[in-house]
């Protein structure tokens, strides 16, 4: 495979990014992005909508590629910023340490979560944020639900690829 020629060395070009996702298991990180009171509980869950590949609006949570000899907990950074904008202020520790471990099949029903282009591993986090937040790049919205509001099953219908079942076990995580 050969790399772009651009500035940023960790990027593939489409047809070497296709044939490595043909191959081998692709690294991903998950943020679900939370919003905190003083005692450290969850007083809301932050939700993306996007246009999906086949055409529809979704929600989803932050999520994307770890790039080669990136840090996970600078892509988590990277990955915040870039779907929350500069401002959100993301509260990820020195060492973080995921919530679970979802593997992504291109054959549905292997598991629970599901990505038709490729094999992933992607390691999820819970991420508190405390600034401005606005939906950046491909994301057309950023709602911020509560607890309750983000288990309920119309909001959960709206995640694609088993994303709804990975929301739901952060929730459980922090203990909402």
């Amino acid at each position: 495979m050969t790399e772009v020629t651009n500035s940023d060395a960790g990027w593939l070009s489409r047809e070497d990014i296709e044939a490595a996702r043909e191959r081998l298991p692709i690294l991903y990180v998950d943020a679900v992005p939370v919003r905190v009171d003083g005692q450290g509980t969850v007083t809301a869950v932050g939700l993306l909508l996007r246009l999906g590949e086949d055409g529809q609006v979704k929600r989803a949570l932050v999520s994307g590629r770890v790039l080669y000899h990136e840090r996970v907990r600078s892509a988590l950074l990277r990955h915040l910023e870039k779907d929350l904008g500069p401002l959100a202020l993301p509260r990820v520790p020195l060492a973080p340490q995921p919530f679970t471990i979802a593997e992504y099949f291109p054959t549905p029903g292997v598991t629970p979560f599901h990505d038709p282009r490729q094999h992933a591993v992607s390691l999820a986090y819970v991420v508190p944020v405390e600034g401005d937040c606005a939906p950046q790049q491909d994301a057309l919205e950023l709602t911020w639900f509560s607890p309750d509001e983000a288990r309920d099953p119309g909001v959960l219908a709206e995640l694609a690829n088993g994303q709804s079942r990975l929301l739901l076990q952060a929730l459980a995580h922090v203990g909402v």
